[in-house]
């Protein structure tokens, strides 16, 4: 396997540290074709004028957001927009003390194009719709780019966009937003887009400063942000890309909010969204949301204490039958990678780890069959074990095989100490809910 070594050493060492890697996913992707297939049909969608609401439920290190990095890729190459944040006690969908407009902000800040993939690409966005716009005119019209009639030939196309954005709510002050970017980008005022730049972002606190410095007597709050993000997918389709995707990971931390009040508002957004996406509300707009099946499942605390959620989003009569999957209900939830997927996965890792530390790849197929088998033959496996246990061990075994060549594979592999490891008892995931950081 011929993989950049930054690339493969970003890989190993993320997989080792139980995160999911930005870059070389399709080095390692493996299984998931169900999945994935269900998720780039939305996109279609998305990009014909609809929108889409998912979510993705599955255990701890189970593969939500390894699926996640990989649609995020995906429809970046097909010329999407991409904004991901991971909610935390300080960002939330709805808060008194601005947690709903922090996640605003990260969205915003880990905006993400193909060409901007790690994210910081609104400046990018704006300065390349004016530049299309500019191109497309000077095409049409054949006129002299530093003539006056070509300027005001710019000036009307702009407008045409920005008037379409008028009718939505909020859209009259962002489209105002929008001219007072491109007339200083034009005039060559950096200092004027800067500030756009800042509105757009978030960051004034109150209408007097964004009145005294730009004129506009609004600022993004904790109730109206989503609005923003509606408006945003509307005009990014018009600026050129085929729409918006938002991820949101980390549901739990609403689970884990002990004022019931509090996670009932947070709720209600997610309703809201909902709602807005299947009802035609908005458009160009695509949402994924993750998390674990308590957080979602819970009647007491998790998303299907909201009835109003619980009633559109729990399976029905059909949809329990085993081994019976709908892909295209607003629940997707991860099954476990099969051992033969599992095999190929770490047979990926093997080949990886030996092009980054130029030796042969020592183990062979009978090592890595046998690593499987004890792996999935622990005690609880068939229901406990997931993806990133095993890729931790597996690189594990990797690193020790690499520096102690002497090392007999076959006798590591059937120790006692590696053979009769027992997998975490049942009901260990609510312990480890508390400290969970980080998800593959």
């Amino acid at each position: 396997m011929k993989i950049p070594k930054r690339i493969a050493s970003t890989v190993i060492n993320s997989l080792k540290g139980g995160v999911v890697p930005r870059i070389g996913l399709p080095y390692i992707t493996v299984g998931r074709e169900t999945e994935i297939n269900a998720l780039l049909h939305d996109v279609d969608i998305i990009s014909d004028g609809g929108a889409s609401f998912r979510f993705i439920v599955g255990k701890y290190g189970s593969g939500k957001s390894f699926l996640l990095q990989t649609i995020r890729n995906y429809v970046m190459d097909r010329n999407f927009v991409v904004a991901d944040a991971d909610l935390s006690p300080e960002r939330r969908l709805q808060g008194t003390k601005g947690q709903g407009l922090a996640t605003y902000k990260e969205l915003i800040r880990n905006m993400s194009t193909k060409t901007r993939p790690e994210g910081g690409a609104l400046t990018l966005i704006l300065d390349r719709w004016i530049s299309s716009v500019q191109s497309e005119t000077a095409s049409e019209s054949g006129l002299d780019t530093n003539s006056p009639e070509f300027a005001a030939a710019v000036e009307k196309k702009i407008h045409t966009v920005i008037n379409s954005l008028n009718e939505m709510v909020h859209g009259f002050d962002f489209a105002k937003l929008l001219t007072l970017y491109f007339r200083a980008h034009i005039d060559g005022d950096d200092e004027t887009k800067a500030k756009v730049v800042k509105w757009f972002r978030g960051e004034y606190h109150n209408k007097t400063d964004a009145r005294s410095e730009l004129g506009v007597n609004i600022v993004i709050t904790d109730d109206d942000w989503y609005e923003y993000i509606k408006i945003f997918a509307f005009f990014l389709k018009q600026a050129g890309y085929n729409g918006m995707l938002v991820l949101i990971d980390e549901l739990v931390n609403i689970y884990k909010v002990p004022n019931s009040i509090t996670r009932q508002y947070n709720y209600e957004k997610i309703l809201t969204m909902y709602n807005d996406t299947l009802q035609g509300k908005a458009q160009y707009l695509g949402i994924i949301m993750c998390g674990t099946p308590q957080c979602i499942e819970d009647t007491r605390r998790g998303v299907y204490s909201y009835e109003a959620l619980r009633s559109r989003l729990a399976e029905g009569r059909f949809g329990r039958e085993e081994g019976l999957k709908d892909m295209l209900a607003p629940v997707i939830k991860l099954l476990p990678l099969t051992n033969e997927e599992m095999l190929v996965l770490i047979e990926k890792l093997a080949d990886i780890h030996a092009e980054l530390f130029d030796y042969e790849r020592v183990l062979g197929q009978d090592e890595l069959i046998a690593f499987i088998k004890i792996e999935f033959g622990r005690i609880g496996a068939d229901t406990n074990i997931t993806p990133r246990e095993v890729i931790r061990d597996f690189i594990e075994l990797l690193n020790i095989v690499y520096q102690n060549p002497q090392i007999n594979v076959s006798e590591l592999l059937n120790s006692e100490s590696f053979e009769y490891a027992k997998a975490e008892p049942e009901g260990s995931e609510d312990v480890t809910e508390e400290y969970a950081e980080f998800d593959i």
